[in-house]
């Protein structure tokens, strides 16, 4: 996550000999699930949008190999996927009997749920800000990782990663974390909320491309993105008016030529990483960034490609069609009708997958009038059709929606 402010974080396939030499650096362990017998091979190369930069890393835990490399050494700032060395940090050599206090606990859960800053913000204080990535760094052994730059010490966010360090972070968990660790992070991953504190939306890449199961820690950061409106238009507006000003409007001002460094801590970024597939079969790391000034919407869109075109073995894509919309606050509904409140809003310019569509209450947006509404199953509600880019009312490649 988020766009950053003080104490607020805000090529192809290598070859099978790398494949190899990079398996064997790392401790592997076998049980992973077998492939379900409805995942769809992907295309044999990520295929990066345009104006994106990406690095990206995909491990099959089954095999110990590498399916996909892209830029996988190249450092990124980290934006929020660092909460998970923050928890690590907290949790290690605590020993296999610890019982993680209720106040921690309160804080952890969220932050790995949700991406919760005050949580990261705790944490980064207390024990000792660049100092926990020192530590992890030695203790898991990365080599791309490093602390926030000289005069950005409190912006945990600006911390450096890249794709297979990310992955050897899951692998650790997975493979080698006490039992208690493994279960804490993991079960909570699993727990991704679709709205983040921060009232973003955070189900996009990983948990857009594939059906459960998988477990995520997502991560954004861009002065281009608007406040969040996940979640009831009001209670959206509520948090913009109350919390607006310490969320992250403020981006951190980079001085001149900052932009130019290794890590750029300026474009807008968009990161997915965590496990797709019974028996979290396969590590995915997708780390972006965008051209200034993108939207949220676009950057959300453009990483759901991204990670949609990757071989991820055991990944069992979604059954639907994915359409653009247009227009900003665009409500999702629990029925085709204006009738109740809103459920959520989607990302301005936001693709989405349709599972079927029904015609509902006539909606107008002049000179448009459209009585069909497109049912979205990762959201478990309706969209009226006329906020799709399309040309016909009816969508023409989507069955309709089964009499209920």
């Amino acid at each position: 996550m988020h766009r950053t402010a003080r104490l607020r974080g805000t090529a192809g396939h290598v070859w099978r000999t790398l494949l190899a030499s990079a398996a064997a650096l790392l401790v592997l362990t076998s049980g992973a699930a077998t492939p379900a017998t409805a995942a769809v091979q992907a295309p044999a190369a990520a295929q990066i949008p345009d104006g994106v930069t990406a690095g990206v890393a995909v491990f099959d835990r089954q095999t110990g190999t590498f399916t996909e490399q892209v830029n996988a050494g190249t450092q990124f700032r980290s934006a929020s996927v660092v909460k998970l060395l923050l928890t690590l940090d907290f949790l290690w050599n605590r020993g296999p009997s610890y019982v993680i206090p209720a106040a921690d606990r309160a804080r952890l859960e969220p932050m790995l749920r949700s991406s919760d800053d005050d949580a990261a913000n705790y944490y980064w204080s207390n024990y000792g800000g660049s100092a926990i990535i020192t530590r992890m760094v030695r203790e898991l052994s990365l080599t791309d990782t490093a602390p926030p730059p000289a005069g950005y010490e409190g912006y945990w966010g600006y911390t450096a990663l890249s794709a297979r360090d990310t992955v050897k972070i899951y692998r650790y968990i997975l493979d080698t974390a006490p039992a208690p660790v493994r279960e804490f992070v993991m079960g909570n991953l699993r727990q991704s909320t679709r709205c983040a504190s921060d009232k973003f939306d955070q189900h996009f890449g990983i948990a857009g491309a594939f059906d459960r199961p998988w477990a995520v820690k997502q991560g954004w950061a861009g002065s281009s993105y608007p406040k969040g409106t996940c979640g009831p238009p009001d209670t959206a507006a509520a948090t913009r008016t109350t919390t607006g000003a310490t969320t992250g409007a403020q981006t951190a001002a980079a001085p001149e030529g900052r932009a130019a460094d290794a890590v750029n801590l300026t474009r807008p970024a968009l990161h997915t990483t965590g496990t797709v597939g019974a028996g979290d079969r396969t590590i995915v790391a997708v780390l972006t960034l965008h051209p200034d000034g993108t939207s949220y919407g676009k950057a959300y869109t453009d990483i759901g490609r991204l990670t949609r075109s990757l071989n991820v073995p055991g990944g069992v894509r979604p059954t639907g069609k994915w359409y653009g919309t247009w227009s900003e606050h665009v409500n999702v509904r629990r029925d085709p009708s204006t009738a109740n409140p809103p459920m959520t809003q989607l990302p301005a310019e936001v693709e989405v997958l349709v599972g079927c569509q029904k015609q509902g209450q006539t909606v107008s947006v002049p000179p448009y009038t459209n009585d069909w509404w497109a049912y979205l199953p990762q959201y478990g509600g309706y969209i009226s059709n006329i906020y799709i880019s399309s040309p016909d009312n009816r969508l023409p490649d989507v069955p309709n929606c089964a009499a209920s």
